[in-house]
């Protein structure tokens, strides 16, 4: 990895660093455990942490069981929550830890929030254990005693006891729930979401059985999901009693459903994850989740923090979301995506009544992943493969390599195959509006593709056919088409999956079929991207290079993905590409081509204004019926300044 100069100037970007720790501590020991969790706050904010949580009951431990009525142990516990509070003093984070808490005739079990030398409040358990292994209501009270907060004096803090809000600045809205609140039907992180806090925070002691740890994490994660937020989870470790239950110190970041950092279970001395989490990203898709509820916040408390700088040391920028980097997981995907395609394309034919499918053939990637779709949608309809009429169309840029695989392809899967050349009616077009056939300009590349475009519709009349679509999501955010041509079909498959992603779905198809058939698909794999409109080099080989004309569609997938999810900046999406890319691609050209991204997708949004029906596959969709809607002459000025 790069030092942080080699891709852009520090800011903090909208992120935020957490840290969780889970720590070796001894039961009935706050001096002991004082030490450990001071140890692993200077840890932290030596990391540029701006929050840090630690597990339940961290300054006693969790299973004290009936010490938790002593007062020793109560007066040890305050001693060592206002030593680790002095610590805190000109330190820029804020701590959690656990404590048990008296209020009246009642001990509560805590989430203390410390900062800047100062007890900031204190939020105690809602929801309290008390089945099978839990026992927890011998000890403590529930948090729904305080319908709303109460004065409260800790170590000589004036502050409020109940469930409140903590303001950490730049955005960062925290909210904290304690072990079992999780676990329950309606967990308070939900409402602690809806009142504004954008990162959770659980203080935990689960116990270690078999199967338990998937459940869990599957919990956190989800509920990362539901509330639009960052999760961070901190377990009770091994060091507790193991008198009848084992502690296994889960560690855990999540964000929107996403597991951003986890740590090693059953790890003795202690240890830590860290995250950063995107507060900008969580804020904008709340922004877009109209189901999402605000309600009025109970109470809030200022805690701010230091956050202008984020070197994102702990933050992993994956260079193509849209695919899975897992194998696993990848094929999943593809399998998924292929089956909606599809199902899709079946349904639609089924109720136009169509007697098949028409496909413009180009022995190009999408044009492929079209025809590999249309086989799949024959086989659900119980048709055969003869009833794809597959048309190639040689032109002024047709190359050997192209035209070959194209009718290869085609005959190997059994389709019905016919080869209509487009030179003489491109020719007689020239001539019919004055166009020099040497003037090798937009108009000459355009004639050919509504030319291919007038005979696949003509095409698909003439045998009561759907034609389909080949375009895919990565053109037409760069408006990569010819208006009304390859733009325009009766039913697109690919529309809404992005170029980075059509490669991979070849090649998992790749795998389904014979070895000779998958020969020809890989070969369309190392073909590069053209849409072949002007003529071949001398040689015969591809001269018009997308990737060379606009950028690399891997960068451009990259911006779109991450423009339209989350809404970023371009100063923002500059600093994490160049993360991302680093090694890959230089600064300048990162920059050159988001340029070049923002320009087109601006400009080319009339294209997408009207585009052909086609089935949604991901969570990014430009179709201006679902997912994305703006003007078609909106200025991109704004956007390009940085």
């Amino acid at each position: 990895m790069l030092p942080a100069t080699a891709w852009g100037d520090l800011m903090n970007y909208g992120f935020f660093r957490t840290a969780a720790a889970s720590l070796q501590i001894r039961v009935a020991n706050p001096s002991y455990n004082k030490c450990e969790i001071i140890k692993a706050v200077d840890i932290a904010a030596s990391q540029g942490a701006k929050l840090l949580v630690t597990p339940e009951l961290s300054v006693t431990g969790y299973t004290c069981a009936d010490l938790f009525f002593t007062n020793s142990l109560y007066t040890a516990a305050m001693a060592a929550l206002g030593e680790i509070t002095a610590h805190t003093k000109g330190l820029d984070i804020v701590v959690i830890v656990g404590a048990p808490l008296r209020y009246h005739n009642s001990l509560y079990n805590c989430a203390v929030v410390i900062s800047g030398g100062k007890i900031l409040g204190a939020v105690p358990k809602t929801h309290i254990a008390n089945y099978n292994e839990f026992y927890e209501k011998r000890w403590f009270a529930p948090g729904t005693d305080f319908k709303e907060c109460k004065d409260i004096n800790i170590c000589s803090f004036d502050v409020k006891i109940g469930s409140q809000l903590f303001d950490l600045g730049g955005g960062a809205v925290l909210g904290i729930e304690l072990c079992e609140d999780l676990w329950v039907p309606c967990p308070p992180s939900g409402t602690l979401a809806m009142q504004g806090a954008n990162i959770i925070a659980n203080l935990s002691a689960s116990d270690e059985y078999v199967s338990k740890a998937e459940y869990r994490r599957e919990l956190i994660r989800n509920q990362s999901a539901r509330c639009i937020a960052s999760y961070i989870y901190a377990g009770a470790c091994v060091s507790e009693s193991t008198t009848d239950l084992l502690f296994g110190g889960a560690l855990f970041a999540a964000e929107n459903g996403a597991v951003l950092a986890e740590g090693e279970r059953f790890t003795r001395g202690g240890s830590a994850i860290y995250a950063d989490v995107d507060i900008e990203k969580l804020c904008h898709l709340r922004l877009n989740n109209t189901s999402f509820e605000n309600i009025s916040c109970p109470y809030m408390v200022n805690a701010p923090v230091n956050n202008a700088e984020n070197d994102l040391k702990y933050r992993y920028i994956d260079k193509k979301p849209f695919v899975p980097a897992d194998d696993e997981r990848r094929a999943e995907r593809c399998r998924e995506i292929l089956s909606i395609q599809a199902q899709a394309l079946a349904t639609r034919l089924a109720h136009v009544g169509s007697d098949g499918v028409v496909i413009g053939i180009s022995g190009g990637l999408d044009s492929t992943l079209a025809l590999i779709v249309s086989c799949r949608a024959m086989e659900i309809l119980g048709k055969k493969s003869k009833d794809i009429l597959c048309i190639t169309m040689p032109g002024f840029g047709t190359t050997g390599r192209t035209y070959n695989n194209a009718l290869k392809l085609a005959r190997q899967l059994k389709t019905t195959v016919r080869e209509i050349s487009i030179k003489d009616a491109c020719l007689l077009h020239f001539k019919d509006i004055g166009h020099s056939e040497e003037e090798r300009d937009i108009t000459y590349e355009n004639v050919q593709a509504r030319e291919r475009t007038q005979v696949l519709f003509d095409m698909a009349n003439k045998h009561k056919k759907l034609l389909v679509g080949t375009g895919d999501l990565s053109e037409l955010a760069m408006g990569w088409c010819t208006y009304n041509a390859d733009h325009m079909s009766m039913y697109g498959v690919n529309a809404s999956v992005p170029k980075t992603l059509v490669r991979y779905l070849v090649e998992y198809a790749a795998d389904s079929f014979d070895k000779e058939t998958a020969a020809v698909l890989y070969d369309i794999l190392a073909t590069p991207v053209s849409p072949e409109l002007l003529p071949p080099d001398e040689n015969g080989n591809i001269s018009q290079k997308t990737e060379e004309s606009i950028g690399s569609y891997e960068l451009h997938d990259f911006f779109l993905y991450n423009f339209v999810r989350f809404g970023f900046s371009a100063e923002k999406l500059s600093c994490l590409a160049k993360k991302a890319f680093a090694g890959c691609y230089g600064a300048d050209e990162i920059d050159k081509t988001l340029q070049i991204f923002f320009k087109r997708f601006f400009a080319n949004q009339f294209k997408r204004s009207c585009v052909p029906d086609s089935p949604k596959v991901g969570s990014v969709s430009l179709s201006p019926r679902g997912d994305w809607r703006m003007p078609s002459d909106a200025s991109v000025a704004d956007y390009l300044n940085w």
